[in-house]
């Protein structure tokens, strides 16, 4: 790991930041990452800022000598518009996603290894019900979609440049990245702490009565380190997921109980519209409980929307389900109970700062 030097591109979001973590503890002082925002916890990762939809200053960015011996690029930058779900159809999100990996690999490419981040649109669960389990050898769904885009990009750059990719299909990964576009975790915590401060119970918000997965950005940025130097991955498509299933009103107590808070009965509502209504309960909450000053979209972004659609609000809920077995006939065996992982993730807000304990 020592001899290896990585690029994470992305380096900020829910993926990269944990990837950028994992590489700090393996290999400090051998990565460099690109965001357009200084990070905000400490790292031994040289950040460079940029912006990846601006090709004439990736072309300067790139032309650095410190690009010429990167090994592994680990590319987990990405583009949603304002609309989020809306925008998972929009020609101009596949557009500028096809663009900003284009601004990359004209300018620097890896000496080894580059890991391509999909999910579970490449299944077509954006569009209506998917088929289950999702397998990796299924045919692409109709129409368009960036990641087809952007895998047949590194494809031919690949063959070209003679290095190896791998391509990996989480599901609903959960992390510690602020002002994320689907970062769940904040998005419950937020809800939790502001439910609370309204001498409520916390209410699941969305329609039960199916299933689905979900994967911890620190087991996928390990599936990420691992795929880059096992030579069975090049050319691979694997599926990442904890390992099991949830419920969401299964989960609900156990959310609750992190808060301190009794559950009540779900009662359907769509956060998008109800939450950003309750700014002034969250200041208080900052102020009160001395917290990191930051807004409700400083910590949210756009996961509201990103909440409703996996909360299965007005009955939109579908099962989605992959298949793991590939990754692990290869020989990656990790996994992680899905309860544990939102609790151990929403104590680590409290414990940063960022929500009420």
């Amino acid at each position: 790991m020592q001899q290896r030097k990585y690029l994470v591109l992305g380096g900020l979001g829910l993926v990269g930041r944990a990837v950028v973590q994992a590489l700090d503890r393996a290999a400090p002082g051998r990565t460099i990452a690109v965001s357009r925002r200084a990070p905000d916890f400490s790292t031994t990762a040289r950040f460079v800022s940029l912006d990846l939809t601006d090709r004439a200053a990736c072309a300067r960015t790139f032309a650095g000598a410190e690009f010429a011996d990167v090994s592994h690029v680990v590319y987990a930058a990405l583009y949603e518009k304002p609309d989020l779900v809306a925008g998972w159809r929009d020609p101009e999100q596949i557009r500028v996603n096809t663009e900003m990996l284009r601004n990359v690999l004209d300018f620097v490419q890896p000496l080894e290894h580059l890991s391509l981040l999909q999910g579970t649109k490449a299944y077509g669960a954006h569009l209506g019900r998917m088929k289950l389990p999702g397998r990796e050898s299924d045919p692409r769904h109709p129409g368009d979609n960036f990641y087809w885009n952007q895998e047949d990009l590194v494809r031919e750059r690949s063959a070209a440049g003679g290095w190896t990719f791998t391509v990996f299909r989480p599901q609903i990964v959960c992390g510690a990245a602020l002002g994320s576009p689907m970062n769940l975790v904040a998005a419950i915590g937020v809800y939790a702490a502001v439910s609370r401060a309204l001498d409520e119970p916390l209410r699941f918000p969305g329609s039960a009565g199916f299933v689905t997965e979900a994967t911890d950005a620190d087991l996928l940025a390990s599936a990420i380190l691992w795929a880059g130097t096992e030579a069975a991955c090049g050319g691979e498509i694997l599926n990442v997921t904890n390992g099991d299933v949830l419920e969401w009103g299964a989960l609900w107590p156990s959310f609750a109980a992190v808060f301190a808070m009794p559950v009540g009965e779900p009662e359907p509502r769509r956060l998008t519209e109800y939450m950003p209504a309750h700014e002034p309960v969250w200041k208080r909450l900052v102020a009160e409980h001395g917290l990191r000053p930051l807004t409700m979209a400083d910590v949210i972004g756009s996961s509201w929307q990103f909440a409703d659609a996996v909360f299965g609000f007005g009955g939109t809920g579908a099962n989605t389900l992959l298949s793991t077995i590939r990754i692990r006939q290869l020989g990656f065996h990790e996994c992680l109970d899905t309860e544990l992982m939102f609790r151990r993730q929403l104590r680590r807000l409290q414990a940063e700062g960022v929500l009420p304990r």
